[in-house]
């Protein structure tokens, strides 16, 4: 069996709280373990940030060619393989100047993961406006990550899990007036396929159940408030059946996210991304995981933004930071044939 793997966590916007919960996590270690992290970060801002928020986290720079000895030295020092910014970080003020720096650090971790050195990579929020300003011209992270594998921007599936729920989304970061148009049977049939392999391959689940919500309130009340049920869901929820995979629905929103409805699915395939965030932020906002599905390398996210008005405060949490490292590492013991990373 293959020695363990550490996990790559990314920088991502230097001026969010990215390198705030990354010390964080790795300071409460104790009380609160993780997997073993590089972190891919500029080596000066992370020891000037950690006596900004008075934790002791000694740096411990390392090379390509030292990953294979993170899982042992994790214990004594914060692994960091450094990535250089090109202006210094003001907490809460991103800089597009370091856009180069954010980026490089995803593609590096992307490459080392591929390349079988590290176990998968997790990714610290971005401040997607601030990449936007360098020519960035991907909505976000997920359909970058696609980018880089060489898949279309709607070739992965993005599920999100906290509180006992999991929401994967057929139409993602698109404004609500154009979900209507957007959403097809092909797209609610690919993203429920991906879905129930990744729940078999990545979380041990034998046979997915997987619900369908509906668009329209009442689900669309026999087409009295709305046809997409009738035209696009339903025969989508045909097909998937006839494949052999447990989907049902259409189901009303409104009724779908309680405790009762959730012991009845392992997921659930939203319409659009507010119908399956906002439940799942209310039931857990403070350890919901992001999971990219689809992808051929483990990649989880924490399910928070930049935070920008906590970076720099200690105050900003590293609960769905951890979450998302130990999703990470399972995912990864799972497809290494049980190895803990």
């Amino acid at each position: 069996m293959a020695a363990a793997r550490p996990l790559g966590l990314t920088m991502g916007e230097p001026a969010g709280i990215g390198g705030d919960i990354a010390l964080a996590a790795w300071a409460g270690r104790a009380l609160r373990p993780v997997p073993p992290f590089v972190l891919l970060d500029d080596p000066n801002r992370l020891a000037a940030l950690a006596d900004r928020l008075g934790l002791s986290v000694p740096i411990r720079v390392v090379g390509e060619g030292e990953l294979a000895a993170v899982p042992d030295l994790f214990d004594q020092a914060l692994p960091v393989l450094p990535v250089q910014l090109s202006v210094p970080v003001v907490a809460g003020k991103p800089d597009p100047a370091n856009g180069a720096s954010v980026i490089a650090a995803i593609d590096r971790a992307v490459e080392l993961t591929r390349a079988g050195l590290l176990a998968g990579v997790v990714t610290n929020p971005i401040q997607k406006s601030a990449l936007y300003a360098t020519g960035f011209r991907w909505p976000g992270h997920t359909e970058y990550l696609a980018h880089l594998a060489g898949l279309p921007d709607d070739g992965t599936v993005m599920l999100l899990e906290g509180g006992g729920l999991r929401v994967v989304l057929a139409t993602i970061h698109l404004a609500l007036k154009d979900v209507a148009m957007a959403l097809t049977a092909d797209a609610i049939c690919h993203v429920a396929r991906v879905t129930h392999a990744a729940l078999i391959r990545d979380f041990g689940i034998e046979a997915p159940r997987l619900a369908v919500a509906a668009l329209n309130p009442h689900a669309g009340e026999g087409g009295a408030m709305g046809r997409e049920e009738m035209e696009i869901i339903t025969p989508a929820i045909a097909r998937l059946q006839a494949e052999g995979i447990a989907a049902s629905g259409p189901f009303p929103a409104d009724t779908l996210f309680h405790a009762g409805a959730r012991a009845h699915y392992d997921a659930v395939v939203c319409m659009y991304h507010d119908q399956g965030l906002i439940p799942l932020k209310t039931l857990d906002f403070d350890t919901g995981v992001n999971v990219t599905l689809g992808l051929p390398f483990v990649r989880t996210s924490p399910d928070h933004g930049t935070a920008l008005s906590l970076a720099g405060t200690g105050k900003a949490s590293a609960s769905s930071l951890i979450a998302a490292l130990h999703r990470a590492g399972a995912i990864a013991a799972r497809r290494d044939g049980g190895l803990h990373v």
